[in-house]
């Protein structure tokens, strides 16, 4: 499995030929410029997750991607026209060869005020789960984690205890766009050091890099 962050949450993923997008929000622009995508995920509506208008951008680049996403998210791609799949908490999907499952109904609450939005992790071939915004517990081993470190519905203590708990072979940072670069402190080096102690490999992914799991 080949991955590449391209900012925030933004991920691309090749599996077994599969060109897999997650999460194209405002936090990250590479996704602009992939081309030929195969199948783009999204957790949930916030524009940090979604933004139409790179998905409009994505879409011309890749006229044949299909994207799956929650009800949630679905509402939002009707309005402006642009068809998807449902693949919210408890369904599956299998795409060349490759199973796509989805976890989670709720993202975590940002403020008891705040209407929770639906919120839809993605396990992609037994091997990576990436939550969105929320700490959902997938039932089943996880080798690859996507921890999120950072935001206004969570506590960098929250992320390490979640990491944890999950116990992937190898994590890596998401959901840290808003932080300023060169100033992301505890959000990367604390779970390192505390994952390494239990024996979990915590990896700070290069932007724009392609990684090799």
């Amino acid at each position: 499995m080949k991955i590449t962050k391209l900012g925030h949450c933004c991920l691309f993923i090749e599996e077994n030929g599969l060109r897999i997008l997650i999460d194209p929000g405002d936090y990250s622009a590479g996704q602009n410029e992939i081309k030929n995508v195969c199948v783009i995920l999204i957790t949930h509506e916030h524009e940090d997750h979604v933004h139409v208008e790179s998905l409009q951008k994505i879409l011309e680049n890749s006229p044949n991607a299909k994207i799956c996403t929650n009800n949630g998210v679905g509402k939002i791609l009707e309005e402006k026209g642009i068809a998807f799949q449902l693949l919210a908490h408890g369904m599956k999907a299998e795409i060349n060869g490759v199973e796509i499952e989805a976890f989670g109904e709720k993202h975590t609450q940002i403020y008891k005020t705040v209407p929770q939005a639906e919120n839809t992790g993605y396990f992609i071939a037994g091997r990576l789960f990436y939550p969105g915004d929320a700490f959902t517990m997938p039932p089943k081993k996880v080798e690859i984690l996507a921890l999120p470190v950072s935001g206004p519905w969570m506590k960098l203590s929250e992320a390490i205890e979640y990491g944890l708990a999950v116990h992937p072979k190898t994590s890596f940072p998401v959901h840290d766009g808003m932080l300023k670069e060169g100033r992301l402190g505890s959000t990367h080096f604390l779970p390192q050091k505390i994952f390494s102690e239990k024996g979990i490999s915590f990896v700070v992914l290069e932007e724009g890099k392609e990684t090799e799991f």
